[in-house]
């Protein structure tokens, strides 16, 4: 079978959550079937093969973000470019919902050459759009309304994205994103211990200043408590200026971002709680990477926070509400229980193999229809 996956941002150049979900499933299909990753052209030269997929350039890469947002003009740009980009008949195209535009070139390809299309959705914005653009949101949230009406074949990446689109008539079938167990286990711990961790881009929605102000408030317990942030973006001058303004300079390490992704999880592996305070994940990916390494993870309750439904309350790991002192009774409760085993043990239901497995049977129902 000839597989496409149409998604602008390409791995390992970008290394975000949906760039690693299309490297671990394609390069495991690639084994059994013929895999193309339509994206912008982010290394040098022709076409290229990267385990086991063709990356097939569809334009030259572009800025994605501006001002902390993604780029409109760069969706628009690929959208462009990749309905001209269909050089091959495909059995199967699988469309990466956002950046929606180049869902619709997915859509004539696929109806010009015959091919199944179906679109994977990280995340269903709906009101949020007002929220993100102001009276500008109409338009992202009529696009987004759009791309669900171009197929009735749809994959959701998470429980809370499948239940959104359900609540607009739109079903889904969930195929979670994954981790790579095996390989996180054989990865060594750090040398640099810590209490607390968090790795992510550092943007207003991880409100990583909550995890900060939670520091502050547990030095009243251990004053020589240690939380690394690995991570950069926008918000990270104003989360170094809110530690050294509340005296947690010896206390919380800014690593930036990290290039090796080992190193992060040597990093996890060598401290005691993750914490991620985000009010917005389509999935994440990396409370299963902390739950890999043994970590409980402290998040909180919001309805755009997909990471929720990976963790069971007292197990492995703790919701709480997205407020300093929540999150510091949580991290105390969190340094106290003995939770590796639960943690191993959901980490493990979400390996890479298995998933590729839930993704074979989907394709498989498919072509039976």
């Amino acid at each position: 079978m000839r597989i496409a996956f149409v998604y602008d941002a390409v791995y390992p150049w970008v290394k975000g959550g949906v760039e690693r979900r299309i490297y671990e499933i394609g390069r495991r299909i690639s084994r059994n079937h013929e895999v193309y990753w339509l994206g912008l052209k982010w290394w040098s030269g022709k076409d290229m093969e990267l385990d086991g997929i063709i990356l097939r350039g569809v334009g030259e890469k572009k800025t994605l973000y501006v001002d902390g947002k993604r780029s409109i003009w760069e969706a628009i740009y690929f959208g462009l470019k990749t309905l001209f980009s269909f050089k091959d008949n495909f059995d199967f195209i699988d469309a990466q919902a956002f950046p929606y535009f180049s869902c619709f070139s997915s859509k004539i390809n696929s109806v010009a050459k015959k091919s199944a299309l179906a679109i994977t959705w990280h995340e269903l914005w709906g009101d949020y759009w007002f929220k993100y653009l102001g009276a500008k949101g109409l338009v992202g949230w009529a696009v987004e309304r759009a791309v669900c009406k171009l197929t009735n074949r749809h994959i959701a990446v998470s429980g809370m994205t499948q239940r959104s689109l359900r609540k607009i008539g739109v079903d889904a079938e969930v195929i979670p994103n994954g981790i790579d167990f095996e390989r996180i286990k054989m990865i060594k711990k750090h040398k640099e211990e810590s209490d607390v961790i968090f790795a992510g881009r550092l943007i207003r929605e991880k409100n990583v200043d909550l995890l900060i102000k939670a520091v502050k408030l547990l030095k009243d317990y251990f004053p020589d408590i240690k939380c690394i942030v690995i991570g950069d973006g926008p918000e990270k001058e104003a989360l170094v200026k809110l530690s050294e303004d509340l005296d947690l300079h010896s206390n919380i390490v800014f690593k930036g971002f990290l290039e090796n992704h080992d190193e992060v999880i040597s990093y996890m592996k060598s401290s005691k709680v993750f914490v991620l305070p985000s009010t917005r994940e389509g999935f994440g990916i990396v409370a299963l990477e902390a739950n890999a390494c043994g970590l409980p993870v402290v998040t909180v309750k919001h309805l755009r926070n997909a990471s929720c439904d990976l963790i069971a309350e007292n197990l492995n790991g703790f919701i709480c509400h997205p407020s300093a002192e929540d999150i510091m009774r949580k991290i105390l409760t969190a340094m106290e229980k003995d939770m590796r085993d639960a943690c191993f043990e959901n980490a493990m239901k979400y390996d890479w193999n298995r998933i590729v497995g839930l993704y074979e049977h989907f394709l498989s129902k498919l072509f039976d229809e």
